[in-house]
């Protein structure tokens, strides 16, 4: 009797799959579609349930959603306890690692004595462009299913709970993180490509900067009045972003002085390389791609593209046009096209006000070179000069290298004299020698003119 009724359903299933082939490669698109929706309409008048759909990317694929990244982190604990496949990720430099459940693995909730279901879900394209990155391709998504009758009470407690939970945990586990765009033109019109990333932990800070203590003070106030400036901004109207240019001689900290302001405000960093860029719309890609607290660094913008010379190079450009070959103007294609203009927008145009929160910070040692329009007031709202360091700076290099500053400098006070009495005693000495020299000199002469006298 098991035998019939397997034998039964087998072939149930094998005709229903015949039809739905059927269904699919012979009838036309449209009427797939209405039969579809229908279908759908009419299996929900039967199913109690409500479908919430959270995706990974939202806009089109254009940024990260902020709700999936949430849920992640909510779900970290009930996916531990509940799934049976687990994925790691190792956090805060390898002290600890956070369990999350793996790709169609679903967990259970229960919030206010509704009962909830999580679970996560990934679909591929059937027609997959070629990526040498498998992630490029695939979609993943989060579904909430929850009885209808809790609808109202779902929507309105139990996402708001989940968010406020979800980004709670992420502040405890942040890292921060250091970001570069990818060079190439393979990445155009992938999501997950346009930044690469690594942890980042680097142990400069304003403590162990040397330089002035009231400059730096001035700068770390600076930093916290921005930081928590986000009701001011929308008061008057603008982007919450800062602006900031470094500059002076090679080798006086600018480099550091931005892993400070990463350390000390928490923001991750996103070093673009703008003749890694291909032109003005991908550069636009790449700044919606930025997240909030977040430092954008374009380091050596005078020599990045030459900006300040661009516009003569594009007019010599056209005059020996003709006089280029085939290979040339290949090469001349896959350089940046990134222009001035395409980079004023992007510090405070339109696009600059998707996100909040990010500090945008060029670099120079030829501040003279840069364009009055690329760093004035409202771009570049401080400018600050790193030379090499005076007094105050040298106490603060030596107690990082050699301990008690003033123990240090009292120290190295009496070597500088003891060293000065040495080349003092030693210059009289050699003084001393050269005057016998010059006695024994004249006394041997005076006796050789004796007998002729």
């Amino acid at each position: 009797m098991v035998v019939n009724m397997l034998s039964q359903l087998t072939s149930t299933l094998g005709s229903i799959l015949f039809v739905l082939h059927i269904f699919q490669s012979y009838f036309p698109q449209r009427l797939q579609v209405f039969i579809d929706n229908n279908l759908k309409k009419f299996t929900s008048f039967f199913n109690p349930y409500i479908e919430i759909t959270f995706h990974e990317y939202s806009g089109e694929g254009a940024k990260s959603n902020e709700a999936y990244t949430a849920i992640e982190n909510y779900l970290c604990s009930k996916s531990t306890e509940q799934s049976i496949r687990l994925k790691a990720d190792v956090l805060k430099d390898g002290r600890y690692m956070v369990l999350s459940m793996e790709d169609d693995e679903e967990v259970s909730d229960v919030f206010e004595g509704i009962k909830l279901f999580w679970s996560q879900l990934k679909t591929v394209p059937k027609i997959q462009a070629f990526s040498f990155n498998a992630a490029v391709t695939e979609k993943r998504h989060y579904k909430l299913s929850f009885h209808k009758h809790y609808s109202d009470r779902v929507s309105k407690n139990y996402l708001k709970h989940v968010l406020e939970k979800g980004k709670a945990i992420a502040a405890k586990n942040r890292q921060r993180k250091l970001y570069s765009n990818v060079s190439g033109q393979g990445y155009y019109g992938s999501k997950s490509t346009m930044w690469s990333h690594v942890v980042f932990e680097h142990p400069a800070c304003f403590d162990t900067s040397a330089m002035d203590p009231i400059k730096k003070k001035e700068i770390m106030d600076d930093l916290v009045t921005f930081s928590q400036s986000k009701d001011y901004y929308a008061r008057i109207g603008k982007a919450w972003k800062g602006g900031y240019l470094l500059h002076g001689p090679p080798g006086t900290g600018k480099s550091t002085m931005i892993t400070a302001i990463s350390n000390y405000l928490n923001y991750d960093i996103y070093d673009l390389e703008l003749t890694a860029v291909a032109d003005n719309t991908d550069l636009r890609k790449l700044l919606i791609e930025t997240s909030s607290k977040s430092i954008i660094v374009i380091e050596d913008i005078d020599c990045s593209l030459e900006i300040a010379s661009q516009r003569k190079k594009n007019k010599k450009k056209k005059e020996v046009k003709e006089n280029k070959t085939s290979k040339e103007d290949e090469d001349d294609n896959k350089s940046s096209k990134v222009t001035l203009s395409g980079l004023l927008n992007f510090i405070d145009g339109i696009w600059s006000a998707t996100g909040g929160e990010r500090i945008i910070i060029f670099t120079t040692n030829y501040v003279e070179k840069l364009y009055e329009a690329l760093i004035r007031s409202g771009r570049m709202d401080k400018h600050i000069e790193l030379s090499y360091c005076n007094f105050e700076g040298f106490k603060i290099l030596a107690k990082n290298y050699l301990g008690d500053a003033e123990t240090c400098l009292e120290n190295l006070i009496q070597a500088l004299r003891t060293a000065k009495e040495e080349a003092k005693k030693k210059a009289e000495e050699e003084e001393e020698k050269s005057k016998a020299e010059e006695d024994r000199k004249q006394d041997e002469d005076e006796e050789e003119f004796e007998p002729l006298k």
